[in-house]
């Protein structure tokens, strides 16, 4: 397991002070469920909460981290897949609920449940919110939720951004993806593992089409124009577990990443491997 945490020391006035580094974990990340979380050592955001509330806990202290360390969730849409946790998280916690007015009112609908004013932290698409001295700035990414967003966040100097659920690159969407220590983005699925594969054809249509999910491919081209000297780290996030192979996600994205010659650390998200990365 990678180490905990990581501390840099700062000599001030004769005194040595020590600051956490920002850390990264994936928990869950495929079509049957998607949990991110984010840690300066001192607090903790979730990124969807698409598994089961004990997993979460399990496994968060399966890497080190506590869950008292929570203070939030962040939800980029309604669907199952990334709010699965959210009654009981309601029930069990003090957690505050980020999301877009809209994706409240689907996932109340969906789930037939009320969450308390006290509980929601409004966010806009294309407004920063200052979240417990981090900046977290979602934004619209194509796809068929209500009001589907993703996140970028700047926090402990670093640039962080947790991209998925989006049919195709739009020209905001890569802005937001430029200039990061940190990307973890969908690389759903292979376009022939799905053309050939068991779906029914509507069901192919809708991930093929403009509010689905990014293919292996569309995935590499991004990183082919976002990629910097800054951005160490690259998770793949997303993926199918029925038109995909993790083999032929890192091959598109790693050959990409070879020949820009900035040397970035890939990584595979799954959908029950909990790993961390410290930033």
């Amino acid at each position: 397991m990678i180490i905990a945490s990581l501390r840099s020391d700062v000599r001030h006035l004769g005194i040595t002070l020590y600051i956490e580094s920002m850390r990264y974990a994936s928990l869950a990340s495929s079509s049957s469920g998607n949990c991110h979380a984010i840690s300066d050592g001192e607090r903790a955001l979730l990124i969807d909460a698409g598994i089961s509330f004990k997993q979460i806990r399990v496994r968060l202290e399966g890497l080190g981290w506590s869950i008292g360390q929570v203070r939030g969730v962040a939800i980029t849409h309604e669907h199952d897949d990334h709010i699965k946790a959210l009654p009981m998280i309601l029930k069990h916690t003090d957690w505050e609920i980020l999301a877009t007015s809209d994706t409240l009112d689907a996932i109340e609908a969906r789930k037939g449940l009320e969450v308390p004013s006290s509980r929601w932290a409004q966010i806009e698409a294309g407004h920063t919110v200052n979240w417990n001295g981090w900046e977290i700035r979602p934004f619209s990414v194509p796809h068929d939720g209500q009001d589907t967003v993703a996140f970028r966040i700047e926090a402990g100097g670093k640039r962080l951004a947790v991209v998925t659920d989006l049919g195709y690159v739009t020209k905001l969407a890569m802005e937001y993806c430029k200039d990061l220590d940190f990307l973890a983005i969908e690389s759903n699925h292979d376009i022939d593992m799905l053309r050939e594969g068991p779906y029914e054809p509507w069901l192919k249509a809708r991930i093929l089409g403009k509010h689905g999910h990014l293919s292996n491919d569309a995935c590499a081209a991004l990183l082919a124009k976002i990629i910097s000297p800054n951005l160490k780290n690259i998770v793949l996030a997303h993926l199918s577990e029925n038109n995909n192979d993790p083999a032929l996600a890192k091959l598109a994205s790693i050959t990409v990443i070879d020949q820009s010659g900035m040397g970035a650390a890939l990584h595979i998200a799954g959908p029950n491997e909990p790993f961390e990365i410290i930033l």
